[in-house]
């Protein structure tokens, strides 16, 4: 009988200890409210316990709907990797659009002064660095459809970042790489049917990557459309017309190559 107990118990205190642990070892999360300048913004941050080492940090970029919850679940999937991500805010606290007009609004104030976008990137990215679980050394920056176009032009702009993707994000900019200023090594994913990024914007990418001697790596998926890494986009599509859709394949196959990307930067 006292044999018995005592495995019980041992069996019970194996089952705490286990629990325990499961407890520590998950996603933790945090929105963060943050200034820049007179604008007030919201972020949100997520790493998880199970990786005790400080490790490298990606900055998330949101589509032009804004900090929405599309861009915290990147930010939770980056934690899950294995990363501390911050999902930052372009626009300022509670702008998100569940409109198109309202988008393009929110975006174009939000990108009217290069410089602006440049601080509140900066910002962000000053946040991310100092959180107690990051490696500062290592810092990359991954955006969507709007947020794609804002990592390449910090890229273009000489930000001191690791790698930067884009996924199905405008690929043209009044801002040109040059030689030599590109410290970021770059990777886009687009659509090969996107009508909002057409291939005249892919080729010049790749010519202005090329003759500024960037890393770039560039994947075009065949028939795929715009948003594709977003399972909104379908409803979008449906709602207000536009030329955009969900694609399962394209969506896995991006993220997985992004994580092969930040492997492989990381590791250097």
């Amino acid at each position: 009988m006292m044999s018995t107990l005592k495995t019980a118990l041992a069996a019970a205190t194996l089952s705490l200890t286990v629990a325990s642990t499961q407890v520590l070892a998950e996603t933790q999360t945090r929105t963060i409210e943050y200034q820049v300048g007179d604008e007030t913004f919201s972020g949100y941050m997520a790493w998880d316990d199970e990786f005790g080492q400080k490790r490298p940090g990606v900055l998330v970029v949101h589509e032009w709907w804004g900090h929405n919850e599309f861009a915290r679940n990147q930010a939770e999937r980056l934690a899950s990797a294995g990363y501390t991500a911050f999902a930052l805010d372009m626009y300022g606290s509670g702008k998100q659009a569940d409109h198109p007009d309202t988008a393009q609004k929110f975006m174009q104030e939000a990108t009217s002064d290069i410089d602006q976008v440049k601080a509140r990137f900066m910002k962000a990215m000053d946040i991310l660095k100092n959180h107690e679980s990051v490696d500062a050394s290592r810092i990359a920056a991954q955006g969507y459809c709007f947020g794609g176009a804002v990592v390449l032009n910090m890229a273009r702009m000489g930000v001191d970042l690791d790698g930067v993707v884009s996924f199905h994000g405008a690929l043209g900019s009044p801002l040109q790489a040059e030689p030599g200023s590109v410290k970021a090594r770059v990777q886009v994913y687009t659509g090969g049917a996107d009508k909002l990024v057409p291939s005249d914007q892919v080729a010049s990418l790749v010519k202005e990557m090329q003759d500024a001697e960037v890393d770039l790596t560039l994947v075009s998926f065949p028939g795929v459309l715009h948003s594709f890494t977003s399972p909104g986009a379908d409803r979008i599509a449906e709602e207000f017309g536009m030329p955009v859709g969900y694609d399962e394949e394209a969506a896995a196959r991006s993220w997985d190559g992004a994580m092969r990307f930040y492997k492989a930067i990381f590791a250097e």
